[in-house]
């Protein structure tokens, strides 16, 4: 909730069993939590009773053990799904992109181990996203992205390439992992920047971008987990007093680049005034 990070896990099947094994797993690696939110899944709600249960077996309530490691957990009243919407948003995306897919590519070609590295592709493609900018150096931005908080690292290892050719990918079956990351990296973050930039009429007068904001720039040809951020260094007013266009310098390339771009094909992180 406080890096707005996403931790995919693969069970087998929907059952109390198969969540409790995922949350062992989770403790395991991100270590223990304070405290736990969803929804009124079946699968959770058995999880929760299971364990309820083994703790009154060792005359011990849940409730004493959760206490004892400082972690509630906290259900969403029935039929109140937008009471998670700050971990919805980016789950739901990926869920209706990775439907399409997998129903796509057919179960028959999707092993276990293609799923479970895919899926930890997918997860580091999310926490890639930028969230803001904790550096003001034109020549040097650092974005803050929740990969960055839960590594303590900047940077993303690159992709490697993969060859697409159908003979390959059914040899290989990292280079399965590898096109299927692909495929969702190109979905993904066009649905994520068209969640980020809100399209609605010219009504009333908003805010003119400006010299000195930060923005996310839509970069076409971006390769996974890269993303384009740049710096406003001059606007084009219109006759109107609007600014429909501005010139980008995108400091990340190299060597730094400056592109002359409309304003719908970049989203602003952090106003200049803030900076």
């Amino acid at each position: 909730m406080s890096t707005r990070a996403v931790h995919i896990e693969v069970i087998e099947t929907m059952s109390a069993s198969s969540c409790i094994n995922a949350l062992r797993r989770f403790f395991a690696i991100r270590g223990p939590a304070r405290q736990l939110r969803s929804d009124r899944g079946t699968n959770f709600v058995g999880a929760n009773s299971n364990l309820d249960a083994a703790m009154e077996a060792e005359e011990e309530s849940v409730n004493t053990y959760l206490c004892s490691q400082k972690c509630t957990w906290v259900f969403n009243p029935p039929h109140a799904s937008n009471m998670g919407g700050s971990w919805e948003r980016m789950i739901g995306t990926a869920r209706r992109i990775l439907d399409s897919m997998l129903l796509q590519a057919g179960r028959s070609k999707v092993t276990h181990e293609v799923l479970c590295t895919f899926m930890a592709e997918v997860t580091a493609i999310i926490n890639s996203r930028p969230l803001i900018p904790v550096s003001s150096d034109p020549e040097a931005p650092l974005i803050l992205t929740p990969a960055m908080l839960l590594t303590q690292k900047s940077g993303t290892p690159p992709a490697p390439p993969a060859d697409g050719s159908e003979t390959s990918l059914l040899k290989h079956q990292w280079k399965r992992v590898q096109a299927l990351a692909e495929t969702f990296w190109a979905r993904w973050r066009r649905e994520y920047l068209n969640v980020l930039q809100a399209r609605q009429r010219w009504h009333e007068r908003k805010r003119n971008l400006k010299e000195g904001d930060i923005v996310l720039l839509k970069d076409r040809q971006a390769r996974r987990n890269e993303w384009s951020i740049g710096r406003i260094m001059k606007t084009f007013p219109s006759d109107d007093g609007l600014v429909r266009k501005v010139d980008v310098n995108v400091a990340s390339h190299h060597p730094p680049k400056t592109y002359l771009r409309p304003v719908s094909d970049v989203v602003l992180l952090l106003e200049a005034e803030t900076v």
